[in-house]
C-alpha cells in the first residue's frame, strides 16, 4: 500500500451484523488505529490473520467537508517495524476492529466489527470512484442508519467512547 494522497469517496451505515454469507470466522483483516490527539494523524497497525503478516502506516486524514464523511483525502506513509516502534508512545487511544470485505452488486463493501469497549458497533462502508457515483447510490436495505453525514461517527471522534455512548447517540438520532 504505497499510495499517497488518494481521495476516498464513501458512504457509511450502521448495521446489526455481518451480511450473509459473511460470518465472524470469514477472512478478515485486523486494524489497530491509534489517534494522535489534536491532529489528523493516526498510527495504523494492520494484521493479516491468514498469513500472520503485519503492516504499519502513519496516516493523515483530511475530510473535504467538516460536517460530512463522504470525501476524505488520505495520505499514507509505510513504516517498518523499527520506525513503528518509535510511535508506540501514542498507543492507548486505540480503536480495534476486524474488517470484512465483499462485493455486492458490483460495489466494494467493507464491514467493520469493532472490538473492545466499542464491541457491539458494526459499520458498513461502500466505496465509489467519484462524488457523482456516491450521491447516486440508493440506501442499502440491510443498514438501519446512514451516518455518512454525521462526523460524530468518525473513528477519531469515537476513540474515547464506549458502545453505550454510541447507543445513546443513536437513540437521540432515531428520536428525531
Amino acid at each position: 500500500m504505497n499510495k499517497t494522497g488518494r481521495t476516498e469517496y464513501r458512504r457509511y451505515y450502521l448495521i446489526e451484523s455481518l451480511p450473509e454469507p459473511l460470518t465472524r470466522a470469514s477472512e478478515h483483516v485486523q486494524f489497530f488505529d491509534n489517534y494522535i490527539a489534536n491532529t489528523r494523524i493516526r498510527i495504523r497497525t494492520i494484521r493479516f490473520p491468514d498469513t500472520k503478516a503485519w503492516q504499519w502506516l502513519m496516516q493523515q486524514r483530511d475530510w473535504a467537508e467538516p460536517e460530512s464523511n463522504r470525501v476524505c483525502r488520505v495520505s499514507d506513509m509505510e513504516l517498518n517495524e523499527a520506525e513503528h516502534a518509535q510511535f508506540e508512545t501514542f498507543e492507548g487511544t486505540e480503536i480495534r476492529k476486524n474488517r470484512y470485505t465483499i462485493e455486492i452488486g458490483g460495489r466494494h463493501f467493507s464491514f467493520d466489527v469493532y472490538l473492545g469497549k466499542l464491541w457491539g458497533l458494526n459499520r458498513a462502508a461502500v466505496s465509489f470512484n467519484s462524488f457523482e457515483e456516491l450521491n447516486a447510490f440508493p440506501h442499502p436495505g440491510d443498514a438501519y442508519l446512514e451516518v455518512t453525514d454525521n462526523p460524530f461517527f468518525r473513528d477519531e471522534n469515537i476513540v474515547e467512547l464506549t458502545f453505550e455512548d454510541i447507543q445513546t447517540a443513536v437513540a437521540r438520532m432515531m428520536a428525531k
